[in-house]
């Protein structure tokens, strides 16, 4: 192969010449759609790898803006995203267009739940894990059984990390590992035990490969690979499919339905909730009118994507299609009865 500026491919020359992907495997790559859900440390590093090795397109669904403890790991964002207020999901897709002009990059501010899920979803030919709950992910896993379509789950926390893959009907899924939502305070979260770069970097590193391995045509097992960047290792541990799973196996979609679907998430690595409007439903809030409304409460900032309240208490961070980040609070409660005293409903 030549560095012929009329061969589109000729940017990916060295991944090329990797055997396994060759021409053949570049070509399905830059065929392929992908979702990455979440866009924090993990979600960052592989929607990166994901467009700068040529994926067609790459939509990234992420509900939260750039704070300033997310830098130190999400490589994506910068002071100037931090400084300019972006969504994550926004600042990703102006980061990686200007990585990758020759693919397309989809940053979407949305709430990834029962209602939005499926749609955010069409059309993808696989599905990465950037998320920091298990209930997206067992929702990931409705999804993806639901249309037949690989994800990649993956996890770090302080040093640690895990990878799975799972393909429906090859593989176990991930009820096969985790049938229901742990208790709160049952798993450590990034607020509790912290995290360092390295583990989310590693992991999300791992979830590219076996999703580049699947895109080229790759056989996946679907074993839990268990990691740590500190003192460093791998090892690989066979998930079986089990014979009675809910999900892959009598084709349970709990998740999926709705069923199990709260209005209030407190999120992970910070002190915020985000509360979502009744019944789950998208909105379309007038965020000028609202803030002349709140202009006498407390400080009001009318941002581009979305407005700022703080009450001297709490912050409040609402976006047009109805959801609401309150933070200063990790109460569900609190945070569901400050948003109904300031917003209604």
């Amino acid at each position: 192969m030549t560095a012929d500026d009329n061969d589109r491919l000729w940017r990916y020359d060295r991944q090329m010449r990797f055997e396994p992907i060759g021409r053949a495997g570049q070509e399905a790559i830059s065929r392929a759609s992908v979702v990455v859900v979440g866009c924090g440390a993990l979600g960052a590093v592989a929607a990166d790898m994901l467009v700068r090795m040529g994926v067609g397109r790459t939509r990234i669904v992420d509900r939260d803006i750039v704070e300033l403890h997310n830098l130190h790991r999400q490589q994506l964002f910068t002071e100037r995203d931090l400084q300019e207020g972006r969504p994550k999901a926004v600042a990703a897709e102006a980061a990686l267009r200007a990585a990758n002009s020759e693919v397309q990059v989809e940053g979407i501010v949305e709430d990834f739940n029962y209602r939005s899920a499926m749609r955010l979803c069409r059309g993808a030919d696989l599905i990465v894990d950037g998320t920091d709950n298990f209930e997206t992910r067992l929702l990931i896993n409705d999804v993806a059984l639901e249309m037949g379509i690989p994800w990649f789950y993956g996890g770090a926390i302080g040093a640690d990390g895990v990878v799975k893959a799972v393909v429906p009907g090859k593989t176990s899924c991930f009820r096969c590992l985790i049938e229901d939502i742990p208790d709160p305070g049952d798993t450590p979260t990034c607020e509790t035990a912290g995290v360092i770069a390295p583990a989310p970097h590693i992991v999300a590193s791992l979830q590219v490969s076996l999703a580049l391995r699947a895109l080229t045509g790759g056989e996946l097992d679907g074993n839990l690979l268990v990691l740590n960047a500190w003192e460093p290792g791998i090892r690989s541990i066979a998930v079986p499919r089990l014979d009675a799973c809910p999900a892959c196996v009598k084709g349970e979609r709990r998740f999926l339905s709705g069923e199990e679907a709260g209005i209030a998430d407190v999120l992970c690595g910070s002190k915020m909730v985000q509360v979502l409007p009744p019944g789950g439903r998208k909105m379309e809030i007038d965020l000028d009118a609202l803030a002349a409304a709140l202009a006498g409460l407390g400080k009001v900032s009318r941002l581009r994507f979305y407005l700022m309240f703080d009450d001297g208490s709490l912050k409040f961070v609402v976006f047009p299609d109805g959801r609401c980040l309150v933070k200063g609070t990790d109460d569900a409660a609190r945070a569901r009865a400050a948003v109904a005293r300031y917003l209604g409903g």
